[in-house]
């Protein structure tokens, strides 16, 4: 079995109990009204705008022995530097207040997300940022294009509503090829452990911030 299979199946737990978070399923149902949406996007905005951030903190803290991870994280840094002004621009096409959003805090489990991450990659091992790669990469693919589509219709919103959301699907899916190639060169088990800790609590911690998002739950069970 590959580090990477190894790593799905150590996982599957904490991944199932996200993808039975009731604001995702409404999410992929179109179910969603569409100020849970922009609360999403707040959210989003939050956490993808430290996506490089930590990307930078590993890859400064990466020894000459993880060089080849090093070179990965340059690669993920140039394709996902500025995508947090593409969640800004959703916000303001479909009705919400990017200066607003900007200025907000995040909320309680979008902080907590951050400071396991920051903490895990700035003082612990920095291998265990591709942990929550998988997480976030691995959730996009699965919810992003549906979720999308689904809440266009639901919504009555344009595709330029939905920039962040479809183009991840896509993107992701290339990246996660990237990522199994990737992860079948972490051979040391101390990486391979704080890859593994990173994705359970990152899976725990996305579902937290998912479910902070007020949520109208009549809508969800509309027919």
């Amino acid at each position: 079995m590959s580090f990477f299979e190894t790593l799905a199946r150590d996982t599957a737990e904490e991944q199932g109990r996200l993808f039975a978070t009731p604001q995702i399923l409404a999410g992929l149902a179109g179910r969603i009204s569409r100020d849970t949406y922009v609360a999403y996007l707040t959210q989003a905005y939050h956490h993808v705008s430290h996506t490089v951030p930590l990307m930078r903190l590993a890859l400064g803290r990466l020894d000459p022995a993880h060089a080849h991870f090093a070179r990965a994280l340059e690669g993920y840094i140039a394709e996902e530097a500025g995508h947090e002004q593409w969640i800004l621009d959703d916000i303001a096409h479909c009705g919400g207040d990017r200066d607003a959003a900007m200025a907000s805090a995040p909320s309680a489990a979008t902080t907590a997300m951050l400071a396991c991450a920051y903490e895990a990659v700035g003082h612990g091992n920095p291998m265990a940022l591709f942990g929550m790669i998988f997480v976030l990469e691995g959730t996009s693919i699965a919810l992003a294009s549906q979720g999308a589509a689904s809440l266009a219709e639901g919504l009555g919103l344009g595709p330029e509503c939905f920039s962040y959301l479809a183009s991840h699907g896509a993107l992701d899916q290339d990246h996660m090829t990237f990522f199994r190639g990737l992860m079948a060169d972490v051979g040391d088990p101390e990486d391979q452990a704080a890859i593994v800790q990173m994705a359970r609590r990152m899976f725990g911690l996305f579902g937290d911030m998912f479910r902070s998002i007020p949520h109208d739950r009549s809508i969800a069970h509309a027919v």
